[in-house]
């Protein structure tokens, strides 16, 4: 029986194959870990589909395969004849082969644009003679979408990448800086130049990096602020946190709130909750929050809170516990961080006032929480203004300016303030 590397989640195309659990002759059970693999949004475990033998290992630890690929051969525990025995090892065969000549032509074009893509981040256009001399000379994309094109309608043209490579010669040759030396720590290759050290980002971080990146080209960012009044929130919390710890063996946290208040805002404002394709604006019909994670190795991902409008209080406070659990585990299901359709990123969670987050493509905005302060703040009453003491919060949106105007940030900004001002949870 064929393995075949299965859908991962929306959007996600191939995995890398991480380690092979089981080896070649070993049985398995039904449903047992066969492989590790990694997206670029997780890492998880490939289970057997049948109960049987491995035979063949077609995929190696290290290497990229596509979604649908076929990855290994398992034979069924079911007494196997001697011409079925035959007919496996003859698909054995034909299926290596076709990894082999597979690998090859991927190889020659890997040759040819050490994997450069024909337009940059930006969306310049690199013809296959610039990726050609890009790749021979080791040039990423990302320098060359630094370059000013000279080429018709600022094409970047053989002579323009010609220089940048002569220029960066030149500067590397005007280096003074004493010799690097290879030092190791925690399993991390670092290199020191002098009294620097030079730490390679690892897997994880290059893809926050090029996401980040990505964004930044790709979306005009535009950042909104409000402050709200949560006095009264973090009143009710305190006054129910023990119980709803008892009730439900659940901690009760500010951000299951945060979460249900922008939950129900873009409910109000759909023209929040979407995305850009092309020239086409994408109403998305699910609200689906992811929130910002921070991983002890101090990268970060995003678990997506799925129709989050249609979850109370109780609901949104289990999923946000039991997400960011087994976020900080890496125990997260591929189908758990995709899908999102606006993201919520808290950093009061390290005492800070506010921020401007960078949107997750290809979502158009995301919300930021700072920390809540007790400030000195103005009141009105009956009697009129005074001065009290209230836990105040600033909430940024960063927004996609193609497609959200400063008017629709700011009603929903104003919005998500009058759901936290005049907070009323549905626990039931």
């Amino acid at each position: 029986m064929n393995v075949t590397l299965p859908a991962m989640g929306e959007g996600i195309i191939e995995a890398t194959i991480n380690k092979w659990l089981v080896k070649k002759g070993d049985k398995v059970r039904e449903d047992d870990p066969l492989v590790e693999v990694a997206t670029d949004k997780v890492d998880s475990e490939v289970p057997s589909p049948i109960a049987g033998t491995l035979v063949e290992i077609l995929v190696k630890e290290g290497t990229i395969a596509k979604i649908g690929d076929i990855i290994a051969i398992m034979e069924n525990d079911s007494v196997v004849t001697g011409e079925d025995k035959k007919k496996i090892d003859n698909e054995v065969k034909r299926i290596r082969e076709t990894v082999e000549e597979t690998k090859k032509e991927e190889a020659d074009v890997e040759n040819v644009a050490n994997v450069l893509k024909s337009r940059t981040p930006s969306g310049k256009f690199i013809s296959p003679l610039v990726r050609s001399i890009a790749a021979k000379e080791g040039v990423s994309y990302a320098e060359l979408d630094m370059v000013k094109g000279t080429g018709m309608d600022g094409r970047i043209t053989r002579d323009d990448v010609l220089q940048l490579i002569a220029e960066g010669k030149k500067a590397s040759s005007a280096k003074t800086a004493k010799p690097e030396k290879q030092v190791s720590g925690k399993g991390i290759s670092v290199k020191t130049s002098g009294s620097d050290e030079i730490i390679p980002m690892d897997r994880v971080r290059k893809l926050i990096a090029d996401h980040m990146v990505m964004s930044k080209h790709t979306s005009p960012h535009v950042t909104s602020f409000i402050d709200a009044d949560m006095t009264k929130v973090v009143m009710w919390r305190n006054a129910n946190k023990e119980r709803f710890m008892t009730a439900e063996g659940q901690k009760l946290t500010l951000t299951p709130i945060l979460i249900d208040a922008a939950a129900r805002a873009l409910y109000e404002f759909p023209m929040i909750n979407v995305s850009v394709e092309g020239d086409n604006i994408i109403r998305r019909r699910n609200i689906n929050i992811g929130m910002a994670t921070a991983l002890p190795d101090g990268n970060l991902i995003v678990p997506v809170i799925k129709n989050a409008n249609e979850k109370n209080l109780t609901g949104l406070a289990k999923t946000v516990n039991d997400l960011a659990e087994r976020a900080r585990k890496n125990k997260l299901k591929p189908d758990e961080i995709t899908g999102g359709t606006f993201t919520i990123t808290n950093y009061g969670s390290y005492n800070n006032l506010a921020g401007t987050p960078i949107i997750n493509q290809p979502q158009a905005a995301i919300l930021g929480t700072g920390v809540v302060k007790k400030i000195p703040a103005v009141i009105e009453t009956p009697e009129g203004d005074m001065i009290a003491i209230r836990h105040i919060i600033i909430l940024s949106l960063s927004y996609d300016h193609r497609v959200i105007d400063g008017a629709l940030a700011g009603k929903f900004l104003s919005r998500i303030k009058d759901i936290l001002e005049n907070y009323s949870p549905d626990i039931s």
